[in-house]
């Protein structure tokens, strides 16, 4: 599946210049490390996350330093987020996510692009600017996948803290509480995440979702119909 992702190396680029999805045993090193330093991410998000990115760097989006992954095949009592330091290889974040409050319960089933739905968006990010808004220090983002994601910024779909994202919850509901499709986390962390993440780095959202995974063009590296890659 993997093979039609280009594997060029732009010169001085580093993220670029080894073939991240070549099979086993021929792993890049940039996807080895991160496996080797977040065992519980599911290998097939963290290979689609990397295909998705470097569809997207390859085709004029700048490179970025660091990479958030979300697993939403995993309950919102797990902690499914990880933030990746993407130079020095290494885990700065792994904690719990909201998703939409129409997505499911306790797992996320039902995803959506349209405003009002309060569902969940798959797919690749390009983060923004921040900003204080209702929920505090917040980060915008901008969809990158026409049809998935790519009405984001008008639905406010943005990261910011939520106080329903906390242990204590899984422990009096069997899941956090749940948003209006944003990806929030704990206030703890936010401002955290939200100044790793600003000012274009990237966030990839995934589940085993069959819909999503055959119409995603980050997925199947279709530049053209990939929104602006600014």
């Amino acid at each position: 599946m993997f093979g039609r992702f280009g594997q060029a190396c732009l010169a001085g680029l580093w993220l670029l210049c080894t073939p991240l999805l070549a099979a086993d045993p021929h792993k890049s090193d940039l996807q080895a490390d991160l496996a080797r330093v977040a065992p519980g991410l599911n290998p097939q998000a963290l290979e689609h996350a990397l295909a998705a990115m470097q569809c997207a760097v390859n085709h004029g989006a700048a490179p970025a330093r660091r990479l958030a992954v979300i697993d939403y095949s995993l309950p919102s009592s797990q902690q499914r987020l990880w933030l990746f330091d993407l130079q020095r290889k290494r885990v700065l974040l792994h904690d719990f996510v909201a998703h939409g409050r129409e997505s499911g319960e306790n797992f996320a089933e039902r995803f959506s692009n349209v405003l009002g739905s309060h569902q969940t968006s798959l797919g690749l990010f390009r983060t923004a600017e921040s900003y204080s808004g209702k929920h505090g220090y917040s980060l915008r983002m901008d969809g990158l996948e026409p049809g998935i994601n790519d009405l984001a910024r008008e639905r406010a779909i943005v990261i910011h803290g939520a106080g329903y994202v906390h242990p204590r919850w899984v422990q009096k509901h069997g899941r956090i509480g749940r948003s209006l499709g944003c990806p929030a986390v704990r206030p703890e962390v936010a401002r955290m995440v939200v100044d790793q993440l600003k000012g274009g780095q990237f966030l990839f959202a995934w589940h085993a979702d069959q819909r999503w995974l055959q119409r995603s063009a980050a997925l199947d590296c279709r530049p053209q119909q990939l929104a602006s890659l600014r």
